[in-house]
């Protein structure tokens, strides 16, 4: 059953990962008629929309032309998912993320407001900083917000203008916080750590972990809300099709867990011994570091959301053992296939 009904939808950054696992979760639902944009370089990024459906594509550049100019062949567009953006939290350019993450993002916001598109955007856990103001997504409580660093800063700053300009009950704003699975191979040292961690194991049968930098946590216990993508792709679906989910939303499982758990059930997953080793965390990750996150996803409930599906543990077998030691993409054709030999499907 297609929940969003008729009408174009365009999901940017959809050859990303969070985006192109939307495009698959649409596609499961057999819808199509999508918009992609993008922009796609020479990481081989269009990898992760080869085995999806979608209509037509749009350069980022030139759809940003194309909003500037009310080009009639985006009337049609009743649905924007925005999740492209510049998700480096280690990059230091402040004008280039705000171009990017804020500039873009306000330009979207008002040409679908204009146009009584649904506009739903990815903003981050990364503007709670160190967690001191908590993690609610309490919109009061978003001017006392502060982010570690410049990527968290340009979502922060595109949630406030939204909040200024009285849009809060006319979108939805995504936090997403630990997100990880299918599709984010080409992220290189932004990819989740059951990504690179399945490597260490493969290569050397060990894991590395960062040696905290607070007293409060021990080596390997700090603590983050780790979400399988494709819980995080049904969240986004399910706020973004229930008219009365208007505002800011934490997408998070709603529990944190340690890194020592994450790096076990990756171990458990390719019948491995634990075998983990401390390295001292690098001075310019260490000085913007969140040592702990958990969502609370008292609002993403309040709107009937019922999951996540997936607990910790079974989102890195189905990661480890369906995607990572195959080298698969996330490819509806043959999941489906599979639910159909089966007799179970893998979300």
């Amino acid at each position: 059953m297609n929940p969003l009904g008729k009408g174009k939808i365009l999901v940017t950054g959809g050859a990303g990962f969070i985006g192109s696992a939307l495009v698959w979760a649409l596609n499961r639902l057999n819808v199509d008629n999508i918009l992609v944009s993008d922009i796609l370089g020479e990481d081989e990024k269009w990898r992760n929309l080869a085995p999806l459906r979608f209509d037509d594509y749009v350069s980022a550049e030139t759809l940003l032309e194309s909003l500037d100019k009310d080009v009639a062949a985006l009337q049609e567009i009743r649905w924007i998912f925005h999740l492209g953006a510049c998700s480096n939290t280690t990059e230091r350019d402040a004008g280039y993320l705000l171009e990017n993450n804020y500039r873009y993002s306000q330009l979207l916001a008002e040409w679908a407001v204009k146009h009584n598109a649904r506009f739903v955007y990815a903003s981050s856990a990364a503007t709670y900083g160190d967690g001191a103001k908590g993690m609610s997504d309490d919109e009061t409580k978003l001017e006392s917000l502060r982010p570690l660093n410049a990527y968290g800063y340009s979502k922060q700053v595109f949630d406030l203008y939204v909040k200024r300009r009285g849009l809060l009950s006319r979108l939805v704003g995504l936090k997403y916080f630990n997100v990880f699975g299918p599709n984010e191979w080409h992220k290189g040292e932004m990819r989740s750590l059951v990504s690179k961690a399945f490597d260490q194991v493969r290569n050397r049968g060990s894991i590395s972990l960062f040696r905290s930098n607070d007293p409060k946590f021990k080596d390997g216990e700090q603590k983050r809300d780790f979400l399988y993508v494709k819980d995080a792709v049904d969240m986004t679906i399910h706020l973004a099709v229930t008219r009365s989910a208007n505002g800011i939303f934490n997408v998070g499982s709603g529990r944190a867990e340690s890194w020592l758990s994450l790096a076990e059930a990756v171990f458990k997953a390719v019948d491995k011994p634990v075998k983990i080793e401390f390295i001292d965390m690098p001075e310019a990750i260490g000085r913007n570091y969140q040592n702990f996150t958990e969502a609370d996803i008292k609002k993403l409930r309040a709107v009937g959301y019922l999951g996540p599906s997936f607990a910790l543990e079974d989102a890195v077998r189905d990661y480890v053992r369906n995607y990572l030691i195959s080298g698969r993409h996330l490819d509806p054709a043959w999941e489906n296939d599979l639910s159909e030999k089966t007799g179970r499907t893998q979300d």
